[in-house]
């Protein structure tokens, strides 16, 4: 048994993987552990010990895109750290979720953020105006991961009208949960909700813009202060990276939180099933339309269209739509192996992630 990993959330399926690739290797030395920090290099926990570890070549080579190498989060396979101290990464484990999105600065190349995830927490402050568009995006982000999601409220101690931003987060997020926070306070509003979700060897994420207190929620759920955080300017209310790389914390409770820089940029990869998902109301009225390829705009017959019409639809609803589909479908196209060229150097991104803090 490996107690653990278990912890950390290792997994029968996980351990038939890992055996699988041991007995293809016989006589190579494979370990097995989880990714809890990311920077340059990465950190893995192993039964026994952490080590510092990148990449193998093998594995750079076999890699088509960023997203298929390792993050905070995956479970992987390591050898033996040579001369220099550092072991290689030679096999990243099967993911259950990854949450990726479209690398900022690099439309064809795509980016994970964190890998094997129960839990996303999309973290939006009520000391803003609400921006739907924005919670429309990374729900969709979230939802095509294969992890659940949560909406987060955060600062609620700061809002105006907290049910009347609550009410507009409804609109969108349908049977999303939505939870309602203020991690400053000292009853700490709503963080109680988030530990439950976080039981013993579940994973959780917090992704957000900079300033929406991802930090401040990091530390009320860990116990300590192991996070910097910082004031927002008062005059837009955006606050600058405390975060400069991405990290797993074991929760008091068993359960486990990745924290990482905020995020200007959440570029839509190639998975549809997230804007599916998001918009259900807008795709089960499209499959209303009078033509199977109806795109939504003169066509005669068309349900959405009319729904416009009669306000039973917002057009700023269904211009998000149609815009994260156009997206989507561009996106779709520039990842075709077939209509993409040479890697460029660098491409994986997997040396960049200590500059997210400048681009994302």
């Amino acid at each position: 048994m490996r107690p653990v990993l278990t912890e950390l959330g290792w997994t029968s399926a996980l351990e038939e993987a890992f055996t699988e690739l041991v007995q293809q290797a016989p006589g190579r030395a494979l370990s097995c552990g989880r990714i809890v920090r990311q920077e340059s290099l990465v950190r893995v926990q192993l039964e026994d010990r952490t080590v510092l570890a990148k990449p193998s070549k093998k594995l750079l080579r076999a890699a088509e895109t960023g997203a298929e190498l390792p993050v905070v989060g995956d479970f992987v396979t390591v050898t033996a750290p040579a001369d220099d101290g550092i072991a290689l990464i030679q096999h990243v484990l099967p993911r259950r979720s990854v949450l990726m999105r479209r690398e900022a600065g690099y439309e064809r190349n795509a980016q994970a953020i964190a890998a094997n995830v129960d839990e996303v927490f999309l973290l939006n402050g009520l000391d803003t105006k609400i921006n739907p568009r924005r919670i429309e995006r990374m729900l969709a982000l979230t939802l095509a991961s294969g992890a659940g999601a949560v909406i987060a409220l955060s600062k609620a101690d700061l809002a105006s009208d907290v049910d009347h931003a609550v009410a507009q987060v409804r609109a969108i997020a349908g049977d999303t949960p939505i939870v309602v926070l203020s991690a400053k306070e000292p009853s700490g509003q709503g963080v109680d909700e988030i530990v439950r979700r976080l039981g013993p060897g579940r994973t959780g994420v917090l992704i957000g813009p900079s300033g929406v207190g991802k930090s401040t929620l990091a530390n009320r759920l860990i116990g300590e202060a192991r996070l910097a955080t910082s004031e927002v300017r008062e005059d837009d209310r955006e606050g600058r990276h405390t975060t400069t790389h991405r990290e797993l914390f074991r929760l008091p409770g068993g359960g486990m939180l990745i924290d990482g820089p905020g995020m200007r940029e959440f570029g839509l990869w190639t998975d549809d099933s997230g804007v599916a998902a998001v918009f259900e109301d807008i795709e089960a009225l499209a499959q209303q339309c009078r033509f199977r390829d109806c795109a939504h705009l003169q066509e005669p017959g068309c349900a959405v269209q009319h729904a416009l019409q009669t306000g039973a639809l917002e057009r700023s609803r269904y211009e998000s739509w149609r815009k994260l589909q156009t997206e989507q479908a561009y996106q779709q196209r520039v990842a075709d192996p077939s209509r993409r060229g040479p890697k460029p150097r660098g491409a994986h991104g997997f040396e960049r992630v200590r500059h997210d803090k400048k681009r994302s």
